[in-house]
């Protein structure tokens, strides 16, 4: 078994490496530049259409494109805009912060484009649902020749999802629950199975009420108390701030807790969490979007970007700041408990609740998310037969998540997730020119009818 753990973390330290990065990156600022920067610059517009979308006019398709987004974020935004933030800042110092929200600037051009594409090459299944994702693009956009990437892609995300969208978010949840309210794992275990069975039974319309209702909400609760915390540290954001663009460039030194930091591990930290937080280029949220009732590739790509901007510009950007302004950064603390520091720290008594509250409703809204990622895939691969098998055994594993010892189921999934990015990157570079085409159609059809957005 050590061999085998050993072999596994090898693998890991290869695709989660330089050349991975720098992969993410430089295709999410081939794309940016391929749409003259469009994803930044028409983030306003994409904002009033996801006000608009909140009805779903149109008929083709299953949710309307507001939840088709609250879906997208309830998988995206989890452990990783607490733990992942807390740990990036531990590992490469404030500096890591910067690269984040780099990585986030690209990553609106990635999520713009893969949703464009699981719009445009989406498909009707046996049931009459729409269904789409890397996995369909690859096939219908490539052509048959490239049928066994989509295959690859699906087989990664189908299994990658039991560890990073399922068994390690109900283990989080069971550790902090029971760190702060005494609750049994299996207790923990036991209620997760229940409510997200609830949930899973209604389907894609049934997780995008859910994550509709809960994903604004847990979001919006999570930034107010953040801007809370930040108002009470006002003194220190100016330094903090600071610290995030100094330590970018230059190594940070040890400091308390804090072992110091070179400038490359601002840089890999910052853009590893920050791609693990927004999932910008692993290809997972297509899959949500291209059930959205549009017609309009171009619309659900501009509400799809919102989604990076959202997770990382705004919640991690909270999450890094209360850390750096609270000087909880270098108490030697990582993860959920440096975060939980940070709020304490600034609201004593009541700090450490309100991050272990969002830890559960977070990873609780990442498992419902995950749980139609992997069954779109287990589509693809079996058909729509293998749905309810795969939901019961989804649903199964929870509790078991919930009280066992993670560390090599985490290593595998988190792999794997990785390798799920590799097949929709170069279907991105490779679909590129219809993504640049259909944007360029687009909007000059809206100049020829002097729309103005």
């Amino acid at each position: 078994m050590e061999a085998f753990e050993s072999f596994i973390s090898s693998i890991n330290a290869l695709v989660w490496g330089p050349p991975m990065l720098v992969m993410i990156l430089g295709v999410g600022l081939f794309l940016s530049i391929g749409l003259k920067l469009m994803p930044v610059l028409k983030l306003r517009a994409g904002f009033r259409l996801m006000w608009k979308g909140r009805t779903g006019a149109e008929s083709e398709g299953e949710i309307p494109p507001f939840q088709a987004l609250m879906t997208a974020l309830s998988a995206t935004v989890g452990t990783g805009n607490i733990a992942g933030v807390a740990t990036a800042v531990f590992l490469g110092g404030p500096g890591a912060l910067f690269w984040m929200w780099l990585t986030a600037l690209v990553g609106m051009a990635t999520k713009y484009s893969e949703a464009v594409l699981a719009v445009r090459f989406r498909e009707v299944d046996d049931r009459g649902a729409y269904v789409g994702g890397p996995m369909y693009y690859i096939r219908n956009g490539l052509g048959k020749k490239w049928a066994w990437l989509g295959v690859l892609f699906a087989i990664f995300a189908a299994v990658a999802a039991f560890g990073i969208g399922n068994t390690v978010q109900a283990n989080s949840v069971a550790d902090v629950l029971q760190t702060n309210f005494h609750l049994p794992h299996w207790a923990t275990g036991l209620i997760l199975m229940v409510l997200v069975g609830l949930v899973l039974i209604g389907g894609i319309k049934r997780i995008g009420q859910v994550a509709s209702a809960l994903v604004p909400f847990m979001a919006i609760a999570y930034v107010l108390v953040g801007l809370v915390v930040l108002a009470i540290n006002a003194n220190q954001i100016p330094s903090a701030i600071a610290m995030v663009f100094t330590h970018a460039f230059s190594p940070v030194a040890a400091e308390g807790g804090f072992a110091g930091a070179a400038v490359w591990a601002a840089i890999r930290f910052g853009v590893a969490r920050g791609i693990f937080s927004n999932e910008a280029g692993l290809g997972s949220a297509p899959i949500a979007h291209a059930a959205a009732q549009t017609k309009n590739p171009i619309n659900q790509g501009m509400v799809a970007m919102l989604g990076t901007f959202i997770d990382t510009i705004i919640v991690c950007s909270i999450t890094g700041l209360v850390i750096i302004s609270s000087g909880a950064w270098t108490s030697g603390e990582t993860g959920a408990a440096l975060t939980s520091l940070a709020f304490e720290t600034g609201l004593p008594g009541f700090g450490n609740y309100v991050v272990a509250i969002s830890l559960a409703i977070f990873a609780f809204t990442t498992i419902i998310g995950w749980s139609f990622y992997g069954e779109r895939c287990i589509e693809f691969l079996f058909g729509v037969k293998a749905i309810v098998p795969y939901r019961i055994v989804w649903i199964l594993a929870i509790p078991v998540g919930a009280t066992i010892n993670l560390g090599l189921i985490w290593l595998i999934a988190d792999t794997l997730n990785a390798m799920m990015a590799l097949p929709n990157l170069v279907a991105l570079l490779l679909l590129s020119p219809v993504v640049f085409k259909l944007t360029r159609e687009h909007f000059e059809k809206e100049r020829s009818l002097g729309v103005n957005r």
